[in-house]
């Protein structure tokens, strides 16, 4: 999408903070967890992005210095109305951990420690496990497409989970192994 063609309005910039906002204010567990509503408000709403784009910016986002969900808005925000649009986007989705977070501290401290908010913590956390892998199934069906695919996908899956290699390493080496693959099978058309 080509921001250059585009007028830079007041409107979009307030939707894009108010859709940011949503998504950070009803967002639990961290980057993994945005993802089903990142889809839902980007891709099927307001159709700004789509799957695959996503799917690259979440990727690009998470071997990006700073925090997935704030550096995927940026991205959002930035293609669609540049440096303002990148702007609002990020204070749309860090706002409400600022507010919720101040709120929090002041209260918690009081009652962390009930039955009664240890239940309802424990029942969130299991929420958002179950969100996570649903978003996870989704993305495999958009995004595994062939035998390289499945090595990646099984391979990094591995590196992630049993070795302490860094996620952004993980990511960098299976686009060189893309880059990689598709030489070689234009090579050999």
């Amino acid at each position: 999408m080509n921001i250059k063609n585009k007028k830079i309005s007041g409107k979009i910039l307030s939707e894009l903070y108010i859709s940011f906002f949503k998504i950070g204010a009803l967002t639990f567990g961290g980057g993994l967890a945005m993802l089903p509503m990142l889809k839902r408000e980007l891709v099927d709403s307001k159709k700004w992005v789509t799957e695959e784009e996503i799917l690259d910016m979440y990727a690009i986002g998470q071997c990006t210095p700073g925090i997935i969900a704030v550096n995927t808005a940026t991205f959002v925000g930035f293609q669609e109305a540049g440096i303002l649009g990148g702007v609002a986007a990020t204070l749309g989705m860090v706002s409400p951990s600022l507010i919720i977070i101040c709120l929090i501290a002041s209260i918690l401290k009081n009652f962390i420690n009930l039955p009664a908010v240890q239940h309802a913590l424990a029942g969130i956390r299991i929420m958002v496990c179950a969100l996570m892998l649903q978003t996870v199934v989704t993305m495999a069906q958009k995004g595994v497409k062939d035998k390289l695919g499945i090595f990646l996908f099984l391979a990094g899956f591995l590196i992630a989970s049993f070795t302490p290699v860094p996620l952004a390493l993980v990511v960098v080496a299976s686009a060189l192994a893309g880059i990689i693959a598709k030489r070689q099978e234009g090579k050999q058309a």
